[in-house]
């Protein structure tokens, strides 16, 4: 199969063929294929669209370019959650344990955070002596010990889609809807869960920041497992501010021990409650979201949950004192606390400006070499339509430096809009896209 064919063939706006999609991602794969070749190829896919059928082809190619996760030596439904990114973002931390806890086996693979969102591994790791790096038959023990564990994905898992991956930031053709469904699914389908969750982000922080372009990125990624013979559930989740009042990678560890605690609720709970539900429906262990939250929610009251984190951070060579003293988490050299200055409501906030703030003090990359100070970043407790005065703390930041703190200060200022009238709370979730359909919020 010449790919300068497979190449005409989509420039024309002409389906790909099952053959040329599995040609194209092998050569991917093995690098045989010039970048430029594949990048043409790309672009004719960003400008021409695929069809369900492409897409699903694309991703089953793109997940057998590498090795598949065997998970079948653990019992029950394995369910897998996926967020397409966000800042604050915690909910793995929250909702794993929770589910674990209620009987759910919990066998994830995550990845690290790069630009202005946060990765879990890169939270799970500021953990001292925490480690993601576990064989597969040390990963399938420890779910089948403990029921849950956390680790990153191998290097061998869709190496096709590192390529192409790589090669769409360089392109101009990161936002293609198929090229981004693939990507994601390709991944969650070579993971080896029997069901998956997707946490669909819309809004200033999100990939796709229109609800009805993050409702057809979640239509797109159900018809793929659909179609892949896997039962997917997408919720599609707000992310016009961060969703909990911590960000950075050590904080956000925090965050997630206090609600795990039961010392703090707020949304990052109320999502991780939501999400948790459907993978309990998934799983056969609820047979509606109420039941399942009801489960949760007394995994979460018992200490089930927090017990759970705990095992699992034991397990995999972490202190697991830090779930009742928190002092034990990396601490920031400055510690500044600032306020709002002016009386009025929160309007709006530029959630990826946000996520660029952290970035800049050193709790995300730049590049994929960058070494992560995971003490550093701020806690918000400020929420859209939140009423405020001069001297409501705005936020505190937790920095290298004074000259950094005064940086992240005046990136955090700018990106949060005091308005002079009332505003409505910004949404938690706006759909839930199923195999059957799309069920809007109310």
């Amino acid at each position: 199969m010449n790919m300068v064919e497979i190449i005409t063939q989509k420039k024309l706006g002409r389906p790909l063929t099952p053959e040329m999609i599995r040609t194209f991602v092998a050569g991917a794969a093995d690098r045989s294929i010039p970048d430029y070749q594949l990048s043409a190829l790309l672009m004719a896919i960003r400008l021409n669209g695929m069809t369900a059928e492409e897409t699903t082809e694309l991703t089953l190619a793109m997940r057998d370019s590498g090795d598949v996760a065997d998970l079948s030596a653990i019992p029950g439904v394995k369910v897998d959650k996926h967020s397409t990114g966000g800042v604050g973002d915690t909910t793995t931390l929250v909702l794993a344990p929770l589910v674990a806890a209620c009987g759910v086996p919990v066998a994830k693979m995550s990845g690290r955070g790069l630009g202005h969102t946060g990765g879990t591994l890169d939270k799970l790791e500021s953990i001292p002596g925490f480690s993601v790096s576990l064989s597969e038959e040390a990963f399938v023990r420890q779910v089948q010990e403990i029921g849950l564990a956390v680790i990153g994905q191998t290097g061998t898992l869709a190496p096709a889609d590192k390529t192409l991956y790589a090669l769409r930031d360089v392109t101009a053709t990161v936002d293609s809807l198929p090229l981004i469904a693939s990507s994601i699914m390709s991944k969650k389908l070579a993971s080896g869960a029997d069901a998956i969750v997707l946490d669909v982000k819309t809004g200033s922080g999100a990939i796709m920041q229109t609800l009805e372009g993050s409702i057809e990125l979640a239509r797109a990624m159900v018809d793929i497992g659909t179609l892949a013979g896997k039962p997917v559930t997408a919720v599609v989740t707000g992310m016009a501010q961060p969703l909990g009042t911590h960000v950075g990678n050590a904080l956000e560890v925090k965050d997630a021990i206090d609600v795990l605690s039961g010392r703090t609720k707020g949304d990052l709970l109320a999502v991780s409650l939501l999400l948790g539900s459907h993978m309990l429906m998934l799983a056969g262990a609820a047979d509606t979201p109420a039941e399942g939250e009801a489960k949760l929610r007394r995994a979460l009251e018992s200490g089930a949950g927090l017990e759970k984190l705990r095992q699992m951070i034991r397990a995999q060579g972490g202190d697991p004192r830090v779930c009742d003293d928190l002092s034990l988490l990396p601490r920031a050299a400055v510690q500044r606390t600032v306020t709002v200055g002016r009386e009025g409501w929160v309007a709006a906030m530029d959630t990826t400006a946000l996520g660029l703030a952290a970035q800049a003090m050193g709790a995300g990359r730049i590049r994929k070499t960058d070494v992560l100070d995971y003490a550093v970043g701020f806690i918000l407790p400020v929420r859209i339509g939140d009423h405020v005065t001069p001297d409501t703390p705005l936020c505190t930041l937790f920095a290298r430096s004074e000259a950094e703190a005064e940086t992240a200060e005046a990136a955090i200022r700018r990106a949060i809009t005091i308005g002079e009238t009332p505003v409505a709370p910004s949404p938690l979730w706006y759909a839930v896209v199923t195999r059957d359909g799309v069920v809007r919020a109310e």
